[in-house]
């Protein structure tokens, strides 16, 4: 981009209010760990690789448009085998302190990867309950998706990688 980065337009686009029903998905040729993290920080619901299949690509736009996260499976290798080969640095300033027992806990179950239904199930809840745990978490935290939730429940020690076997 001639002007700013993908990056800086994506923070730029989460920091402003009129655009607050925006998400954004970064694609690009770059799938290096920092700069997925970066994005990610930034506000982005989705991170894809050029690469995709234009069908999954637009799978990835419908996700984030209704408000998830998604990121390309080769990026999810690559993070998961980072977190599972590096220890993570517990207490990065979050306040996870002001989260409630129940929040803690759909935040950790968002980190796996589980949906508002599947989070209702493990934690006995209606699916509506389980969305209004996650919002009050994303609201506290000052997160802006749940992609923004798995990035700081790990950087917090909230839940952290299995060891593989």
């Amino acid at each position: 981009m001639p002007v700013m980065d993908g990056i800086e337009a994506t923070r730029r686009t989460a920091a402003d209010p009129a655009l607050s029903g925006v998400h954004v998905v970064i694609l690009t040729n770059y799938c290096f760990d920092e700069y997925v993290f970066d994005a990610l920080r930034a506000g982005a619901a989705g991170f894809i690789v050029k690469d995709i299949h234009p069908e999954d690509f637009l799978h990835g736009v419908r996700v984030a448009a209704r408000g998830d996260a998604l990121l390309a499976p080769s990026v999810t290798r690559k993070l998961i085998h980072r977190y599972v080969t590096q220890p993570l640095g517990i207490g990065t300033g979050t306040n996870l302190e002001e989260l409630t027992n129940r929040e803690r806990e759909a935040v950790a179950l968002v980190a796996q990867g589980l949906s508002n239904e599947q989070i209702a199930d493990r934690m006995v809840i209606s699916p509506l309950t389980a969305k209004t745990h996650i919002n009050r978490a994303m609201a506290k935290l000052h997160g802006r998706d749940r992609a923004q939730l798995v990035v700081l429940a790990y950087e917090s020690g909230l839940v952290t990688p299995r060891e593989p076997g």
